[in-house]
């Protein structure tokens, strides 16, 4: 399974998962004993965003930095934390980034720490793709999309998630089916694949190496939908 290192900036395209994914670490870090702060930097998108599981990383003791007005109809975001320091901090740092390259651009006000980190080996930066979503249904639509995010944050990838999913659809032959995808985008990439993910509810693929397997709870559900027990 993925071992993450101090600081792990998770990136991705719109509704690749960036989020469930950075809660279920979270989650899963906080429940080991690790003391975990997670910064939501989606300074673009409104919805589905680490901001709205506060109450439960609360109850985690997972530390919550978010955006002033995050979570409100306020259309301009102001960061009033730093994220300089937070970096230096103990514990783990999740930092779950705005989708493309108009949320890296935030990001790459703070490469020069963040890069810092990267030089000395504490620090994984993450693309997340799911090769069901519109625009990265393909190895090189997905590599086209984290190049743009690695162009505007000024900074590079370590690794790539294969998060594959369609929700509460998911299914072991839809993951089983992305990994020559996720296979073809690592080699294009020159990176390697950091996990898996699997719903808590799914079937795990016998495709799947088990040391790339990483077992997620479903958080992030549309309104209408009951909440996740992992996050009550």
């Amino acid at each position: 399974m993925y071992q993450p290192k101090k600081i792990i900036v998770v990136t991705g395209h719109f509704g690749s998962g960036k989020t469930n994914f950075s809660t279920a670490l979270a989650l899963s870090l906080a429940a080991s004993g690790k003391k975990v702060t997670v910064v939501d930097f989606d300074l673009v998108n409104p919805y589905f965003r680490t901001a709205d599981f506060a109450e439960a990383f609360a109850k985690r003791g997972i530390t919550l930095r978010a955006p002033d007005y995050a979570n409100t109809n306020v259309d301009i975001p102001s960061v009033q934390f730093d994220l300089g320091g937070l970096a230096a901090g103990e514990g783990h740092l999740i930092i779950d980034v705005g989708g493309d390259e108009d949320g890296a651009v935030a990001l790459g006000r703070y490469s020069h720490v963040l890069n810092s980190y990267a030089e000395t080996g504490e620090l994984d930066m993450l693309g997340v793709v799911s090769f069901r979503r519109y625009l990265t249904r393909s190895a090189e639509d997905a590599e086209i999309y984290l190049r743009g995010i690695e162009r505007a944050s000024r900074m590079k990838l370590t690794h790539i998630v294969n998060n594959t999913n369609l929700g509460m659809e998911t299914d072991a032959n839809m993951i089983a089916e992305s990994m020559p995808l996720c296979t073809a985008l690592s080699e294009r990439m020159g990176l390697p694949v950091a996990c898996v993910t699997v719903p808590d509810f799914a079937e795990v693929p016998q495709e799947i190496p088990a040391e790339l397997v990483m077992r997620v709870p479903v958080v992030v559900r549309l309104p209408w939908m009951p909440k996740s027990e992992a996050v009550q």
